[in-house]
C-alpha cells in the first residue's frame, strides 16, 4: 500500500523505456508529462533498455520523434553497461562483436579493440541482420578461449509483423555449439541496475525502478535493493503477476499513474 513518510524519500528514478514510456515508438499516455515533472523537480533519473542496437543519441532521436524529451546522458543501455563492465574487468582488452553501432560504439569509447583474432571476448548483442558467419566465427573464437559475453537475455523483441529473435535466442544457438554458456550483463542481472546507480551517483535505498515486465524490470530491481513499480502498460497483465514468486512493491495501470508522485514524499513502501 502507497505510504506517505519521510524515512526514505526518492531522490532518483530508473524507468524503462518500453512498454513503459513508448510502444512501438507511440508514446504512452502519460509519459511526456512524467518526463518533464522529473525535469521540473531537479531528481536524477535514467531512462533504461535492455535494446544494444542504438547509441543514446540515436535513441534521444527516436524518443523525440514520438515527443519525449529525454538528454543523451539521461539514456542508459545494456551496450554501454557492457562496455562498462569489460573496461572494468579487463581494461583495454579486445573483443569480436556481434551487434550494431550501440554495442561497437560503447565498446570503442571504453578503449576496447575490435578484431577477430584471438579477441578476449566475443561480445553478443541485438542486430536486426544475424549473419550465420559471424555466428560460426563466434562460435570458433569460443572454441579457441574467448570469453562469452551477450548484451542481454531477451528471446524475442517486438516489430510490427510479429516478434523477432533476439539476442537470447542467438545466445542459446551458440552456447548449444559450444557448451559455454554467455555471461549476460542485461536486465534482469541487476548489474545493470548497479551500473545505472553509479552513473546518476545514486543510492539504492532513495531509488525507485519502474518498468513492464516482472521477469526482467521488477526481479533485477528488487535483487539491487530498489524500490520496484510495475506498469501494466506492456508485457505484464494483471493476471500474470500473481504468477511469480516475488512481488512489486506497487502497481499502476501506466506511467500516467506516477506523474503526481514524482517529487513528493510518497515512499511506495
Amino acid at each position: 500500500m502507497l505510504s506517505v513518510s519521510d524515512t526514505k524519500p526518492v531522490l532518483s528514478w530508473l524507468t524503462d523505456m518500453d512498454g513503459v514510456l513508448v510502444h512501438e515508438e507511440r508514446p504512452i499516455p502519460g509519459a511526456a508529462e512524467f518526463l518533464e515533472r522529473l525535469r521540473s523537480s531537479g531528481l536524477r533519473f535514467l531512462v533504461l533498455t535492455n535494446n544494444s542496437i542504438f547509441t543514446p543519441r540515436d535513441l534521444r532521436a527516436r524518443l523525440l520523434s514520438s515527443g519525449l524529451d529525454v538528454p543523451e546522458a539521461s539514456i542508459w543501455t545494456s551496450a554501454l553497461a557492457t562496455a562498462q563492465f569489460l573496461d572494468d574487468q579487463r581494461p583495454g582488452g579486445s573483443a569480436y562483436t556481434i551487434g550494431e553501432a550501440g554495442l561497437t560504439t560503447a565498446l570503442h569509447e571504453v578503449g576496447y579493440v575490435l578484431t577477430g583474432r584471438n579477441p578476449d571476448y566475443v561480445v553478443l548483442g541485438e542486430t536486426r541482420t544475424y549473419s550465420f558467419e559471424a555466428i560460426t566465427t563466434a562460435i570458433r573464437l569460443i572454441e579457441g578461449g574467448a570469453r562469452f559475453i551477450a548484451t542481454n537475455p531477451d528471446a524475442t523483441g517486438p516489430s510490427p509483423e510479429g516478434s523477432l529473435p533476439a539476442c537470447g535466442s542467438v545466445a542459446a544457438l551458440i552456447t548449444r555449439a559450444t557448451g559455454k554458456a554467455p555471461y549476460f550483463i542485461g536486465k534482469p542481472n541487476p548489474l545493470m541496475m548497479r551500473s545505472a546507480l553509479n552513473r546518476i551517483e545514486a543510492h539504492s535505498e532513495s531509488t525507485v525502478m519502474i518498468g513492464d515486465r516482472m521477469d526482467t524490470d521488477v526481479i533485477s530491481g528488487l535483487e539491487a535493493g530498489l524500490r520496484s513499480l510495475l506498469v501494466l502498460s506492456g508485457s505484464t497483465s494483471t493476471t500474470d503477476v500473481e504468477r511469480f514468486p516475488y512481488r512489486a512493491h506497487q502497481v499502476f495501470d501506466s506511467i500516467a499513474d506516477l506523474v503526481d508522485l514524482v517529487g513528493t514524499d510518497a515512499t511506495f513502501d
